[in-house]
């Protein structure tokens, strides 16, 4: 399944599509360019147990990485995804 990203002005979201449909997303605000606020990450029903909202927390991460940025996880899901791995846990803002 491919993660797409779409990335405003100071809002983005990487989200699956599937059939059409979005079935899952992660979305953040920017703050600045050097940080992003993850501040939601949702997955449809019938996706759920497939890990998919982990791996929408580890894309975000990844893209963060790759832009040089930092996050700052408010949404519970993430923070806790981030927090649990230490692998995840070089872009947190300090």
């Amino acid at each position: 399944m491919d993660i797409q990203h779409k990335s405003g002005e100071t809002k983005g979201e990487f989200y699956i599509e599937k059939s059409g449909a979005v079935k899952g997303k992660i979305t953040y605000s920017k703050l600045g360019n050097t940080q992003l606020i993850i501040d939601h990450t949702e997955v449809a029903d019938d996706l759920r147990g497939e890990d998919m909202g982990r791996t929408l927390v580890e894309h975000a991460v990844n893209y963060a990485r790759r832009n040089n940025l930092k996050i700052i996880p408010l949404c519970p899901f993430a923070k806790s995804i981030i927090e649990r791995d230490k692998s995840l846990q070089d872009v947190l803002r300090k």
